[in-house]
């Protein structure tokens, strides 16, 4: 999506706290997929996982950082994951369920086109 629209839509992945942190609810996936994060104290060590992660998963989208107060999860309701398309006018034209299930790439990139469309 990002290589067809990104010359007309930004694209960002934001950050939030640790869905599973080794201190928390650590799921068998993370363990057999090698992820060990203890939930950040910080926002440096927050800074540190968020890094970790775009590495690990060899993001080349640009990765904003929520606060330590998770200003941003519980604004959008973003735990654990979630998609949305924020519009030029800064409302929200697409919301996604909340991940992992409701995260469809597919309903997001119909959302783009519908937006651009009437844009």
């Amino acid at each position: 999506m990002q290589q067809r629209f990104g010359d007309r839509i930004a694209f960002f992945v934001v950050y939030i706290r640790e869905a599973h942190p080794t201190d928390g609810w650590q799921v068998e996936a993370n363990e057999r997929d090698d992820v060990f994060f203890e939930q950040p104290a910080t926002f440096d060590e927050r800074i540190a996982v968020a890094d970790a992660c775009a590495i690990r998963l060899e993001l080349s989208i640009p990765t904003l950082i929520d606060d330590m107060e998770n200003s941003t999860d519980q604004k959008y309701y973003a735990l654990p994951d979630r998609l949305y398309l924020v519009g030029r006018d800064g409302r929200i034209a697409y919301r996604g369920a909340p991940g992992p299930w409701g995260f469809v790439a597919a309903e997001l990139e119909k959302a783009i086109v519908s937006y651009l469309e009437h844009e």
